[in-house]
């Protein structure tokens, strides 16, 4: 089952042929094998000061959001608030590297107690053993979080086999590389 709802059938669009952008990305193989991994989610926000920040996260795929969750009274909650335009890099080191680039409006949601995504990231990350101590250390009377969830309004995936940074094919990437070619912050696609 595809994240529209779509039963996948053997004429289906390749979700790799769409371009950088298209939200169908989060159909591909790449977008579902770094939403349900344990990798860290890395929020990009820019903070009360005006300079960017970058933190890692866990994070849970609710399918529509992305969600992370931090624990009341972190700078982070009103900074978000203030600017809630972010960036979201899921990405796996791997030879060669996955990637999963996200942009979209993060919503903070005060919760009184434990965010329930918060929960089930904690059992994917540590598995249902550790998730258990885990929990219990923070799950007590007075316990206040926020829900940041982001819903994507732009995606893009690099696989580095066929999506490569730029938009390019492997072979303009690669004569790119060997003539020492250009600034990847001039493009605006990766």
């Amino acid at each position: 089952m595809m994240r529209s709802g779509l039963v996948k059938t053997e004429r289906a669009p390749d979700p790799m042929a769409l371009p950088q952008g298209d939200l169908g990305l989060l159909d591909s193989d790449v977008a579902a094998r770094l939403l349900a991994s344990t990798e860290l989610a890395r929020l990009a926000y820019v903070a009360a000061d005006g300079t960017p920040r970058v933190f890692p996260m866990l994070f849970h795929w609710t399918g529509a959001d992305v969600v992370m969750s931090t624990f009341e009274g972190t700078r982070k909650i009103a900074a978000l608030r203030a600017r809630p335009d972010v960036a979201i890099t899921i990405d796996r080191a791997s030879t060669p590297p996955e990637v999963l680039l996200i942009r979209g409006q993060a919503t903070v949601t005060d919760v009184e107690g434990v965010v329930p995504e918060y929960a089930l990231a904690q059992r994917r990350y540590a598995g249902p053993e550790q998730a258990a101590v885990n929990l219990a250390e923070v799950d007590h009377p007075g316990t206040r979080m926020a829900r940041i969830a982001v819903r994507p309004t732009w995606v893009g995936v690099l696989d580095f086999q066929t999506r490569l940074p730029g938009g390019t094919g492997i072979e303009e990437f690669q004569r790119r590389g060997r003539a020492g070619y250009g600034n990847e912050d001039e493009r605006e696609d990766g």
